[in-house]
């Protein structure tokens, strides 16, 4: 029996898909190379890649007037590439800061335009401001968030309308957790090394009248135009990355769709939440309607028995719960992949901790 795996990122990946990539390792389909043999604009792999954007736009429901693009660099070159494509003539972007990976993103995007910090709960990552708290600028080029964050363990439920004002999204960590309406938004991005693949492809979804804005210093590798154009193959793709998540995609599928994928992490996360609510051993600080599906952050009463709880659960096969080092504790990722057994195990092992100790 495989352990069971709570990395943020990269994560658990579908055991399922795991062994069909093993299966298709030294011989895709007979066709005598690996994927990572392929050439990106031979044939086979064209198949893999074009199969994978129609999967990924139907899972995701993506009108036609938005476009698709597989990139590289993660989201945290995103960061630099939202700006430098989106700015347009427009010397202001408004950035929310609900948590760490937003401060980052407002921090990058400062290199290269005036960022107005919109609302913030900087110092206090539990929740998300009242959207009647936001202070825009008077012409923003965008509104970007963060719709979860992966260290603090706040995701965002509720997706504000600023009309005629581009909304943009960090999606990474909740991506593919649970249907979303794409049209709320000018532009989402997000790594695929959460809930649809491995590390090495980030995926941009942008509607068709954002790509006319990029600025001239945008190398063409990254602009968003360009890469639309030449159908994300402009240079070479990260192509076992792209064949990784067209395998989940298509697991995803015959799960029964994101439908069907949101019913089993909502019954994940109620399970670990209630378990934490329902000891004084344990600690969850982010307020209830904020609460992370995909992370959650978890704190000993008694922190001084941080170190024996890990090691313990390592030997019960529970991996990777250390917290984020910037704010300690625990943090079990339920992403897509770690099954409700997983889940279970954990919260078994904290009852039997908590009994020992209490």
């Amino acid at each position: 029996m495989r352990a069971f795996n709570f990395s943020p990122g990269p994560a658990a990946v579908p055991v399922e898909v795991l062994q069909q990539a093993a299966e298709e390792m030294l011989d895709w389909r007979g066709c005598g190379m690996s994927v990572m043999e392929m050439s990106h604009r031979g044939r086979e792999f064209t198949e893999i890649h074009e199969t994978a954007l129609a999967d990924l736009r139907e899972l995701l429901q993506v009108p036609a007037n938005y476009r698709i693009l597989f990139m590289q660099g993660g989201a945290l070159a995103e960061n630099a590439l939202v700006p430098m494509n989106l700015l347009g003539k427009h010397d202001t972007a408004d950035y929310v800061v609900t948590g760490s990976w937003s401060e980052k993103s407002a921090k990058e995007a400062a290199r290269y335009t005036r960022v107005n910090i919109a609302a913030s709960t900087e110092g206090n990552y539990t929740h998300v401001p009242a959207f009647d708290q936001w202070r825009l600028s008077t012409d923003p080029a965008y509104v970007h968030i963060c719709s979860n964050e992966t260290v603090s363990g706040v995701e965002m439920f509720e997706i504000p309308d600023f009309g005629a004002i581009p909304l943009v999204s960090d999606v990474s960590s909740h991506l593919l957790s649970r249907p979303m309406d794409v049209t709320q938004f000018g532009a989402l991005y997000g790594g695929a090394q959460k809930n649809a693949g491995i590390a090495g492809l980030t995926v941009v979804i942008v509607r068709d009248d954002m790509l006319d804005r990029a600025l001239p210093i945008c190398p063409s590798a990254f602009e968003w135009r360009t890469v639309a154009q030449n159908n994300s193959l402009y240079n070479t793709a990260p192509t076992f990355p792209i064949y990784i998540a067209g395998l989940v995609f298509k697991w995803l599928k015959q799960l029964g769709g994101l439908a069907e994928m949101e019913r089993i992490n909502v019954a994940k996360a109620t399970l670990l939440y209630d378990a934490i609510d329902a000891s004084d051993f344990y600690i969850n600080r982010v307020a209830r309607p904020f609460r992370s599906r995909m992370n959650v952050p978890f704190y000993l009463a008694d922190e001084s028995r941080n170190t024996e709880f890990l090691t313990g659960a390592q030997a019960h096969g529970l991996l990777q719960l250390k917290g984020h080092k910037s704010v300690g504790g625990m943090r079990a990722s339920i992403y897509n992949a770690v099954p409700i057994e997983g889940v279970k195990a954990l919260v078994d092992y904290m009852k039997e901790f908590e009994q020992r100790h209490a």
